[in-house]
């Protein structure tokens, strides 16, 4: 009989984790296939752990720090065993329901992943929803790889696809890039947006921004492309300026004048080259942090016997 593996990442869900449980489990008992259920305690502040501990039959991962989802995903993938694996949040807003039509999928067609997408942001505030469709524009139009608008975490995938995923054992990961570059065929079950069983997300704006930052730099060269294109651009027209302004004194006798414009133009280069030298320093920042070769993550407590860090 074929075993399905559920990894569920948690950073501070001490109030959903009880409705999570009691919800999946019902969904579970309409399958025929044996399950495991792995939850990945992040660091959670609050009583995550305990709550985790308080349930029968799952096996558990507790991190020493918070060390982001990221890592948690990684956690859960690289220590589950099912022949099917499937991620998803503890806050209910990965529908469980869907878990029963995403196994009949997989199973009776040639697919390799089933994926789920939202096809609304509704309860989102319009700020985050536009920038969030600018992210997925600009990394589908400057990236090998194509991201769909609105693509959860959320999806069912075979113990193929799995192994892929951990062969990609890079210290800066991009999950929702991690999952579409190793290909495999991917259907995709769409769903309108649910708001948060409880508690409160952990995402704000600013960290919904450096995580956009990361999925661009982990895989994209375009933003050094366009600083270089950007040097060109005005050393072209200060070559240009520069003729124009000796040709000016040489015949007409007509210094340069206009101290504020000066000012202004300095000050535009300099934002430029500031800007150029921040993309620069942000694939350093990435190659520095790979090379040291540090571990995704720590584990401080669990109960799998056979753990795989």
């Amino acid at each position: 009989m074929d075993l399905i593996s559920i990894v569920v990442p948690c950073y501070n869900e001490e109030k959903s984790i009880p409705l999570f449980y009691n919800t999946i489990i019902k969904i579970l008992d309409n399958i025929e296939e044996d399950y495991e259920i792995i939850f990945i305690n992040d660091g959670s502040k609050d009583n995550t752990l305990t709550k985790i501990k308080e349930l029968n039959n799952i096996k558990y991962l507790s991190f020493s720090r918070n060390f982001g989802k990221e890592a948690a995903l990684y956690a859960g993938l690289k220590n589950s065993k099912g022949d099917y694996v499937i991620v998803m949040d503890a806050d209910l807003q990965d529908p469980p329901e869907l878990i029963l039509d995403m196994i009949n999928l997989i199973k009776t067609t040639n697919y390799d992943i089933i994926g789920t997408r939202r096809v609304s942001r509704k309860g989102e505030p319009p700020i985050r929803s536009f920038f969030a469709r600018l992210f997925y524009k600009l990394m589908n139009k400057f990236s090998n790889v194509e991201l769909v608008d609105g693509a959860r975490d959320f999806r069912l995938m075979t113990r193929q696809v799995v192994d892929a995923i951990l062969t990609l054992n890079e210290y800066n990961r991009f999950s929702k890039g991690l999952f579409q570059w190793v290909g495999f065929e991917t259907k995709w079950l769409e769903y309108e947006n649910i708001e948060r069983v409880a508690g409160e997300t952990s995402w704000s704006f600013w960290g919904l921004f450096q995580y956009s930052i990361e999925g661009i730099v982990s895989f994209t060269t375009a933003p050094l492309s366009i600083s270089t294109f950007f040097g060109i651009i005005f050393s072209i027209i200060a070559f240009i300026l520069i003729i124009i302004v000796v040709l000016k004194n040489l015949l007409y006798s007509d210094p340069v004048q206009g101290w504020t414009s000066t000012i202004c133009i300095i000050l535009l280069l300099g934002g430029v080259q500031l800007f150029s030298i921040g993309i620069l320093g942000k694939y350093l920042e990435k190659t520095y942090i790979e090379v040291k070769n540090r571990p995704v993550y720590l584990i401080k407590e669990t109960n799998i016997k056979e753990l795989k860090n």
